[in-house]
């Protein structure tokens, strides 16, 4: 019966990480039709959701048959809410792509900025670093490597407030349209977003691994952290 009981509970594991790897590879796709301007790509990847959206409802119904009929104790039963609660965070990763793979359908192909497009490109990396390391620390059940991620989010951060910085002043001195800067800033809130969704999942591997519910990066949920690297750029200009 335990063998059994172990099985289903790896099969969930298997779908979880079936799913973290399929939304790391909507990140990638999704910015990749941004900063190349390929629509194909990017309704390919909205068309594509469906399944990110499947496989969530399927982990869903898989985890509640699971503690309907196996009973699990308090140890397991933890494990199985993490799931559920970390495959939401990757189902909101997945939709904050398909809002990346929107804008650029939305956006112009005139007057784009290379240098805003590879700032894109290394926080779209970082990221997807991240969420390899996230899954990585899942599996292992390793709270030291789940909070260092969630210190490689503040790195994403800087990125974010020097790209947000890069585009202001784009649109100030004329270089691109009111429309394509705010394309630009929509997909860099949208990867730093991530990035925070990405935290999340390292709090939910902590909690596995050690039974506490903690807040990483708390000043940054308060916005204090966030404020106050903007302010420090605002000086530096």
């Amino acid at each position: 019966m335990r063998k059994l009981f172990s099985n289903e509970l790896n099969r969930l594991h298997d779908q979880f990480m079936q799913m973290g790897i399929n939304t790391s590879e909507q990140i990638y796709q999704a910015t990749k039709a941004f900063t190349t301007h390929d629509n194909t790509l990017a309704k390919e990847v909205i068309e594509d959701d469906q399944n990110t959206n499947s496989e969530e409802v399927c982990l869903e119904k898989e985890a509640f048959d699971f503690i309907a009929l196996q009973q699990p104790v308090a140890t397991d039963l933890r494990i199985i809410m993490v799931i559920l609660k970390a495959s939401s965070d990757l189902e909101r990763i997945g939709d904050h792509a398909v809002s990346i793979a929107q804008e650029t359908i939305r956006g112009e192909t005139d007057h784009r900025l290379p240098t805003v497009e590879q700032k894109i490109a290394d926080m779209t990396s970082q990221i997807r670093t991240m969420l390899e390391q996230a899954l990585d620390s899942y599996v292992r059940n390793d709270a030291e490597l789940a909070r260092s991620i969630a210190r490689e989010d503040l790195h994403v951060d800087k990125k974010y407030i020097m790209t947000r910085a890069l585009v202001t002043d784009a649109i100030q001195d004329g270089e691109i349209t009111a429309k394509m800067g705010s394309s630009y800033l929509m997909v860099d809130r949208l990867l730093e977003r991530i990035g925070d969704h990405i935290v999340n999942l390292a709090e939910w591997t902590v909690y596995v691994a050690t039974g506490e519910m903690v807040e990483l990066n708390q000043g940054k949920r308060n916005g204090d952290m966030l404020a106050q690297m903007m302010e420090r750029k605002r000086r530096d200009v």
